[in-house]
């Protein structure tokens, strides 16, 4: 399970060096071979280990090509695909499209979520936590019963 955010740098290559304490376990999972794609609701990239990959591959063949909404999610999330290898020095390298796609530049927020990331533009990051926080003080929007459950 990866969790927490973390301030990392894109190098003039476009690499970002995975932070160590996330490494080992990125080994263990996938040889470090991540899938890197983009996220269809927010302005941020998704990275996930292979194995979780596979899971979504499986996922969305299962959905119809001839169905418009359902072809253009395949087209959303395969098509940006790319495969990602972490190096040596704990880096992979993000391809420009995809850097392009979420705004990324030198900062970028590596955000923990279960069975993946999130990468975002660290600007960006804090408005939407800011925008998060926002819509939570003001009930913007209804909690869910399963919202209504949790318990921090």
């Amino acid at each position: 399970m990866f969790r927490g955010a973390t301030l990392v740098n894109l190098d003039s290559k476009g690499r970002l060096a995975v932070p160590t304490r996330h490494r080992e376990k990125l080994n263990e999972e996938s040889a470090g071979l991540m899938v890197c794609t983009i996220d269809l609701h927010q302005p941020c990239l998704l990275l996930y280990p292979l194995p979780a990959w596979e899971i979504i591959e499986q996922k969305l063949s299962r959905l119809s090509s001839m169905n418009p909404a359902e072809r253009r999610v395949q087209r959303l999330l395969l098509g940006h695909a790319s495969e990602c290898q972490m190096d040596g020095a704990g880096r992979i390298l993000l391809a420009p499209t995809l850097r392009q796609h979420a705004g990324l530049s030198k900062e970028v927020m590596l955000v923990g979520q279960f069975n993946k990331f999130e990468l975002w533009d660290e600007q960006t990051w804090y408005q939407q936590v800011k925008d998060d926080i926002d819509a939570e003080l003001s009930a913007e929007l209804p909690l869910t019963d399963r919202l209504q459950d949790l318990s921090l």
